[in-house]
């Protein structure tokens, strides 16, 4: 065996249909295109969600509702997690930071300590929003309930 002989696998290589090559090829005149028409023309490209001059999909579907651009979205934390972690790590002061090494948010999550759960322990906890029953929880154990004003 030498370079002379090498050739690819039986089916591996395809060789690509050559349209638009005269009349004697089966592939020639209208080169597959078919018939007139913007379509069979070269250059031609359809925007996208064009219909053929139906009303599109987008425009027949109904809008509705609104997004609120100054909406402040919060990552809820509950007292239960807190309590575990307590429990756990033996957390006393939650902040931003013990948040962060814990893995419940990410670097600009904004945290809204939420009510649910029950805490063994009095806890001190930093965040940018509480529930009522959450601060009314922390603050019935001896804890404090800090907000970050951001």
């Amino acid at each position: 065996m030498n370079l002379s002989n090498l050739k690819p696998a039986e089916g591996a290589v395809k060789h690509s249909k050559r349209i638009g090559r005269g009349a004697g090829s089966g592939k020639g005149g209208t080169a597959t295109r078919g018939n007139k028409g913007a379509k069979a023309r070269s250059g031609y490209h359809a925007k996208i969600g064009y219909e053929g001059g139906q009303m599109p999909l987008y425009r027949r579907v109904p809008k509705f509702g609104f997004k609120n651009f100054n909406r402040v979205e919060y990552v809820g934390i509950n007292i239960d997690t807190l309590n575990k972690l307590a429990e756990e790590k033996n957390i006393v002061d939650f902040n931003i930071d013990v948040f962060k090494q814990n893995g419940l948010i990410s670097s600009k999550d904004k945290i809204k300590i939420l009510g649910r759960g029950e805490l063994s322990k009095a806890v001190n906890v930093t965040a940018h929003a509480f529930s009522e029953k959450a601060k009314k929880t922390i603050e019935e154990k001896g804890g404090s309930a800090t907000i970050i004003e951001k």
